[in-house]
């Protein structure tokens, strides 16, 4: 996909955007194709499908967000809000840069424990003038602090990812998730003893139409009533 096909898809999903952001999004093809020749953090075989794969999979939470909690939406597309969000095992910045640049509203944290990723991540959040991203290279448990919500990419199973997120999270989890996500949801909510009305799915082939989002879900994790961790 070419910049112009993803800025016609992102207009025409979330409204106007300004000169800014569009300026932001643009560079994102730029500063990844320079740094991903330095320290690989996409795949050399994907990088062209840098703003399909990555940028638009990325934004598939902010979707979800529009579509099921417009009232969330409308704080984190307004500068003013002060949303605070903790990405956890970033890479190189995603879902947290392409989300930030649409969601002025949201206090960005980008965390991940390989220094060669947050470095990528760092240095294309300052590059773009992102002044609500903030970077760290730490494990997510170790953070110390609590946010309103986190997001995450496929980083490990969901068993394995909700103890990281324990104590540092007070509204909600969205999760970028593929694969046999059933079992696994299954799996996590038993282990943990989760109410069913506590997640919600989201297919994101219903908005990307590219059968390479196939069975690609957004987990949205509920904190309501101690519910989960």
């Amino acid at each position: 996909m070419t910049f112009e096909g993803f800025i016609q898809k992102a207009r025409t999903a979330f409204g106007p955007l300004s000169d800014v952001q569009e300026s932001r999004y643009r560079q994102l093809g730029e500063l990844y194709s320079d740094w991903n020749s330095k320290i690989n953090v996409i795949s050399r075989k994907d990088i062209d499908q840098l703003y399909s794969h990555h940028v638009l999979h990325s934004l598939a939470i902010a979707e979800y967000i529009r579509i099921s909690m417009p009232d969330l939406y409308r704080i984190l597309r307004d500068p003013s809000g002060e949303v605070s969000i903790l990405d956890i095992g970033t890479g190189g910045g995603f879902p947290g840069i392409p989300l930030a640049i649409l969601f002025p509203g949201g206090r960005f944290t980008l965390c991940d424990s390989v220094g060669k990723k947050i470095k990528v991540a760092s240095a294309v959040a300052e590059a773009a003038g992102l002044a609500n991203v903030a970077t760290v290279n730490a494990r997510a448990e170790d953070l110390p602090g609590k946010y309103d919500y986190i997001v995450s990419r496929a980083v490990t199973s969901m068993d394995k990812f909700i103890p990281w997120t324990k104590g540092k999270v007070s509204r909600g989890i969205f999760c970028l998730k593929g694969g046999d996500v059933a079992e696994e949801l299954g799996i996590t909510m038993q282990k943990y003893r989760i109410r069913s009305g506590s997640v919600r799915t989201w297919k994101v082939d219903s908005w990307l139409e590219d059968e390479y989002f196939e069975g690609k879900l957004v987990v949205f994790f509920e904190i309501r009533d101690k519910a989960i961790l």
